[in-house]
């Protein structure tokens, strides 16, 4: 699907910055950090501008937030799924070695038990270790 059409889809506003966003997300097949979004995005890039985009984009289903840890933010692009829903809610592989995120689409989160009132509004879970590349240099 075109990044126009995606805009469209969300009932979005078309911006340069948001269509080089997600044509930036759409040219990886992995997650993408802040510096290599803003590489493919050329002039497009303004940090200030960068960051409603994200939020935007974020709020409306189109992208989702992976937090590694403090120092690692990477994004992408959510799956639609067979009724046109967007789905974020999946399990992600941080590899250890070659730094390597991978969303594991096939992988969802929960249901989990928690405790009589809990309620469970979102749920994140990223999978530590080596990949198949680095585990076979090991």
């Amino acid at each position: 699907m075109q990044a126009q059409e995606i805009l469209q889809q969300h009932n979005l506003k078309k911006t340069s910055p948001r269509l080089a966003i997600i044509e930036a997300l759409q040219s990886s097949s992995a997650p993408m950090a802040e510096a290599e979004i803003s590489e493919k995005m050329g002039s497009h890039y303004d940090r200030t501008t960068f960051y409603r985009s994200m939020l935007t984009l974020e709020e409306a289903g189109v992208l989702h937030r992976i937090i590694v840890d403090k120092l690692l933010v990477k994004y992408a692009l959510n799956a639609s799924g067979p009724n046109g829903k967007t789905q974020a809610d999946h399990a992600h592989f941080f590899c250890k070695e070659c730094r390597k995120l991978v969303c594991l689409e096939e992988i969802h989160p929960g249901p989990y038990r928690l405790p009589a009132g809990f309620q469970t509004s979102e749920a994140e879970v990223i999978i530590r270790g080596l990949c198949n590349q680095c585990s076979k240099q090991g």
